[in-house]
């Protein structure tokens, strides 16, 4: 048994079964993902997802799911499992599943009497390809094995109906088949690794449900294509391996390429190594170059998520030259001083007022893991970033006669507190924001050290006076004596005082504004009113707009999403800042935090860390299975954690 252990009783128990959710990615942008038994609960599941390549982050389902049917004295048992209107699960495979693992691979164990059968699958890492083996562990007369692939051929927000423009032919290759539903999709071939016979019998199945669809609000009834069904025999202890991807294989090679991929894999055996591969599944290298996926399944590469997640992400795990891929492929799609934030190639939108700020904050912390000249490789870009918010930029972005930076236009939230319903922004935060000024500040004073060093004079002279004005501005317009913490948005004679994890990011940066007391002082407000042992709440529950659940259709779940919902990612900031005031006697404190996620290994998205959790008790996961900034989060934590205990060490 593994690290990652589930209850064998239990897995039979679709309550908790279809509760956890495995993610599995190469680096190329593909992905597979669905239940551990395999039933998919969400239009984003299945078992080969492919980016469209065409410069925009479209992911299309080709293979939803596979059906796979043991065969013996004639009786047919189908280790398959579909949910259909009134709770009806069709087949019942899952009464057949006797372990789940997912040390390296998912590796699920079916048991049919006499027969013991074992599902492996893993996806190549440069090709859009998945490899299912399934190896006869147990046999006592002839077996037989029954393949039926269900295809949906659709982007992966939108759902696949039955209809008469579909291509339901099909043509042969080495050992299997190719189709093509849509012209504007790619190709399917999917082939074995020996030769199978292939029954055309092609057929739709009817209102195939996703519960996890109907929970959102969302349509969640889908007609899935199935071309035929392939058979061949197999012998106890023989593997066989099915391949589905968008070219043809080598059929040959299959074992091999499984094998080799397999020997890549680092195993989920810890904590950290859970969250060390959790990580690399967010980095992916294409023709355009390298980025980070936001978070999986419904995400892309989102501008401020990129930067707060890369030091965690790609700096911790060891990947410094795809830090550097990373950045590079950002700075190439800033435009007038501002980075695209959601939205794609062909239509970003540079929406993020804190982006470019995050980009100068990941770029102090690359500087620490690698001996780059920061400013002879990036000053002409962060010079082009400070003087767009001095200036003035796209969505009212400028710079006041006080030093502070002022954002907002109506109708648009430009901060990462960015939900939008039917009714507007939840959010809006129009004016000075405290976590902007924060990073605004950290910003100048360290692109000024930078340029220090270069004795670039021009620079600091046109800049070295406005770090006090800065300071003083801020002091005077967030903080407040009496109550001892900082508001969250000024403008003009409006000071909002909402208890806001935001001001928490003030605390944490290198090059802060406050002093000690004020510090300490904001980090008990926020550990008493805000700290979960899943995140930082979005605003404290005695606030009359508190949402303490994620829950509903979007617009109700926008208006909870920073009204209250807790995000683990903000706790990279709230420990550093404790550790920093608190030193040594931190690091009790910051452990108890990260340890408090092990559990997590286990639920929504298994061996990753979810996007955000329930305000309220029990702090239910909710959002994507996987969040690159959560997981950033708990690694740059352990990074902090491993440091104060070497430094106590070192000081015994």
């Amino acid at each position: 048994m593994g690290y990652l252990k589930f209850d064998k009783k239990q897995l039979v128990n679709l309550e908790y079964s279809l509760s956890k959710e495995i993610i599995r990615t190469n680096r190329s942008g593909a992905f597979a993902t669905s239940t551990i038994i395999g039933c998919n609960t969400r239009k984003y599941h299945g078992l080969l997802i492919c980016p469209a390549n065409d410069g925009t982050d479209t992911k299309n389902v080709l293979l939803s799911t596979l059906d796979v049917t043991v065969i013996q004295h004639d009786q047919e048992f189908n280790l398959g499992i579909h949910k259909y209107s009134g709770d009806l699960y069709v087949p019942k495979g899952h009464k057949y599943v006797r372990d789940y693992m997912a040390e390296i691979v998912g590796e699920m164990i079916y048991r049919v009497g006499g027969v013991v059968l074992k599902r492996e699958s893993i996806l190549l890492e440069k090709e859009e390809r998945i490899l299912i083996k399934f190896t006869l562990l147990e046999a006592h007369s002839p077996t037989y094995l029954r393949f039926k692939p269900f295809l949906a051929f659709r982007n992966m927000h939108h759902l696949s109906k039955a209809n008469l423009f579909a291509d339901t032919k099909y043509r042969k290759c080495e050992n299997g088949i190719v189709t093509k539903m849509y012209k504007e999709l790619p190709s399917l071939y999917m082939q074995f690794s020996s030769k199978a016979e292939y029954v055309h019998s092609p057929d739709w199945y009817y209102n195939i449900e996703y519960m996890e669809e109907q929970k959102r609000g969302y349509d969640y009834k889908e007609d899935l294509f199935v071309p035929g069904y392939f058979e061949t025999k197999i012998k106890k202890g023989e593997s066989i391996i099915f391949s589905a991807g968008t070219k043809e294989a080598d059929v040959k090679t299959l074992k091999r390429s499984y094998t080799s991929e397999f020997n890549k894999r680092t195993p989920r055996d810890s904590f950290e190594n859970c969250l060390r591969n959790s990580a690399e599944q967010f980095m992916v290298k294409n023709s355009s170059g390298t980025e980070i996926i936001a978070g999986y399944p419904w995400f892309g590469a989102w501008g401020r998520d990129t930067f707060i997640s890369l030091p965690g992400i790609t700096l911790s795990t060891g990947n410094i030259a795809t830090a550097k891929d990373v950045i590079d492929k950002m700075v190439r799609r800033m435009k007038g001083g501002l980075f695209p934030n959601m939205g794609d190639e062909k239509n970003p939108a540079f929406n993020s007022v804190d982006a470019p700020m995050w980009f100068i904050w990941s770029l102090q912390q690359f500087e620490k893991y690698d001996s780059i000249d920061i400013w002879a490789s990036y000053g002409k870009v962060i010079k082009t970033v400070l003087t767009a918010y001095r200036e003035g930029a796209s969505f009212n972005i400028r710079m006041l006669e006080n030093g502070l930076i002022w954002a907002g236009e109506d109708g648009k939230a430009l901060t990462w507190m960015d939900a939008v319903t039917s009714s507007g922004p939840v959010t809006q935060r129009k004016g000075m924001n405290v976590e902007i000024n924060a990073l605004w500040y950290n910003a100048i004073v360290y692109s000024l050290n930078l340029a220090q060093k270069a004795d670039d004079k021009k620079f600091i002279k046109e800049w070295k006076d406005l770090p006090e004005l800065i300071k003083a501005s801020f002091i005077e317009k967030f903080w407040r004596q009496d109550k001892a913490y900082l508001a969250d948005t000024v403008d003009g004679d409006l000071y909002d005082f909402a208890v806001r994890p935001n001001m928490v990011i003030a605390t944490a940066m290198e090059h802060s504004m406050l002093t000690k007391e004020m510090k300490n002082s904001i980090l008990e407000v926020v550990k008493s009113e805000l700290l979960t042992p899943k995140g930082l709440r979005t605003l404290a529950p005695k606030n009359v707009n508190y949402k303490g659940v994620y829950e509903g259709n979007q617009d109700e779940r926008d208006s909870a999403y920073h009204q209250g919902t807790a995000w683990p990612w903000l706790l990279e900031h709230f420990v550093k800042a404790y550790m920093d005031v608190h030193k040594n006697t931190g690091l009790g404190f910051a452990k108890k935090i990260y340890n408090g996620f092990e559990e997590d290994m286990m639920q929504h998205g298994i061996g990753s860390i979810s996007e955000i959790y329930d305000g309220d008790p029990p702090h239910a996961p909710k959002g994507s299975i996987s969040q690159a900034w959560s997981v950033s989060a708990l690694l740059r934590i352990n990074e902090m954690i491993e440091a104060a205990e070497k430094r106590l060490a070192e000081n015994q």
